[in-house]
């Protein structure tokens, strides 16, 4: 890829639509599988999505060596043909953050994300880890300020987000999943109106459980990784066509799933098992350390499934696929 393509694909504040986060497909014996990457990159292009970030808290890349890291990140950059490519990069050390961030950017990323690490506490410590963080990756590379703090224990105001912004002029987007957050919303898009905070694309996770009231809120749409990406895409464009019903009748018929998979510690768990069903990633297994389904649970989830395709028959699924390799 030319240096004048990597800069075509480069993300900036415009940034709208779907990002879909992805799982990291390991074989039963942990190894990474490469041809279910290829399948998944597939697969949210064919349903549309605008984009894909990998390496994100869902994508195991604390159990992955930093070899692996770059290897399951290129792949999924060089397999992507029509949607942009975020790499999440946090990492102890600004090293290692740099060199994987480097990685994919010559592979052609079209940014990264970086997460804040749960040390922080008072509002200069975030301040000062983000300007650092900022200037170790470098000022061509455009990133995504990650906030999290139901898991990473780390609580942006919306001042402090917009102080990084404003200090930070590659910071381009905020994966805004605070809950409760839609006030955080209200507030950053406010302070755009007045002048304080320039243009940033806000897309939003938490396993899309307020994507209804976030897109109505001011956010550009949606980061996150349920296992019907297509719902998300729905929701986020009937939403902005002014379908509000439409975009609420479609959302509360998945409610009860996107609930389900938003259990701490079984969510990844809940969603490799769905899109294994989907014949989409070969296995549902996650590396070690990792939790697994009992058949109850399984049993709960197709009940879920079943009761979702009463209303959207994208949920219709068989008996679980034996694997799509």
């Amino acid at each position: 890829m030319t240096e004048k393509e990597r800069d075509w694909m480069k993300l900036t504040a415009d940034a709208k639509g779907t990002f879909a986060i992805a799982p990291t497909p390991f074989h039963d014996d942990g190894r990474i599988d490469e041809r279910s990457i290829d399948r998944l990159t597939d697969f949210y292009e064919e349903v549309g999505c605008d984009g894909v970030t990998v390496l994100g808290i869902l994508g195991e890349a604390p159990k992955l060596d930093a070899a692996e890291a770059e290897q399951v990140a290129v792949r999924y950059v060089k397999r992507a043909k029509k949607m942009q490519v975020i790499v999440g990069v946090s990492a102890p050390g600004f090293a290692t953050m740099r060199s994987l961030a480097k990685a994919s950017m010559d592979a052609g990323a079209a940014g990264v994300m970086i997460a804040p690490p749960p040390s922080l506490r008072t509002d200069d410590q975030i301040v000062g880890y983000f300007k650092q963080a900022a200037e170790a990756i470098g000022p061509d590379i455009p990133w995504v300020l990650q906030d999290y703090p139901l898991t990473l224990s780390v609580v942006f105001t919306p001042a402090v987000i917009r102080k990084i912004v404003m200090d930070n002029p590659n910071c381009v987007m905020l994966k805004h999943e605070d809950w409760p957050g839609l006030e955080k919303i209200s507030t950053l898009r406010g302070f755009q109106k007045d002048g304080s905070l320039r243009p940033l694309s806000i897309l939003c996770g938490n396993g899309g459980t307020f994507l209804d009231f976030e897109m109505e809120r001011g956010a550009d749409g949606a980061m996150t990784g349920y296992a019907f990406p297509e719902l998300l895409i729905d929701v986020v464009n009937l939403s902005k066509a002014g379908k509000r019903d439409a975009a609420h009748d479609l959302f509360d018929a998945h409610l009860p799933l996107i609930r389900y998979e938003q259990q701490p510690g079984v969510g990844l768990t809940v969603r490799k098992y769905v899109l294994q069903k989907r014949g989409i990633i070969a296995s549902s297994a996650q590396r070690k350390p990792g939790a697994t389904m009992t058949a109850t649970a399984k049993a709960e989830v197709d009940y879920l499934l079943s009761r979702v395709a009463r209303f959207d028959k994208r949920a219709n699924l068989g008996p679980q696929s034996s694997g799509a390799g």
